[in-house]
């Protein structure tokens, strides 16, 4: 639970994908049929905020440990941001297949 804290309180990236986790989530378990199309709706916002998490940490270290510009620290942060976004891409994607078909088709 402090980690969940210290990222609501530090990290604004993760304020806003757990507000929007909020809204979703429940969104999804509603706009879900059956039980494999509402994880496919709940588990990637799910992911996202995991996800965020790992960053976070990850950006937090290597600042304590890198405190100038090094070509290493970026490259971790980088990767680290790149793999938030592909999950929100996953996001999106997901909702697609389930609910595009449904609502435009």
């Amino acid at each position: 639970m402090k980690g969940l804290k210290a990222a609501w309180r530090h990290e604004a990236s993760f304020r806003l994908e757990a507000c929007l986790a909020i809204v979703v989530v429940p969104l999804g378990l509603w706009l879900g049929h059956g039980p494999l199309e509402k994880l496919a709706l709940v588990g990637p916002p799910l992911l996202v905020l995991s996800a965020e998490l790992l960053n976070s940490a990850i950006e937090a270290v290597v600042d304590k440990v890198c405190p100038e510009i090094h070509e290493l620290a970026g490259r971790a942060k980088d990767m680290g941001s790149a793999a938030v976004f592909v999950l929100m891409m996953l996001v999106v994607l997901s909702w697609a297949l389930v609910l595009g078909p449904r609502f435009l088709g």
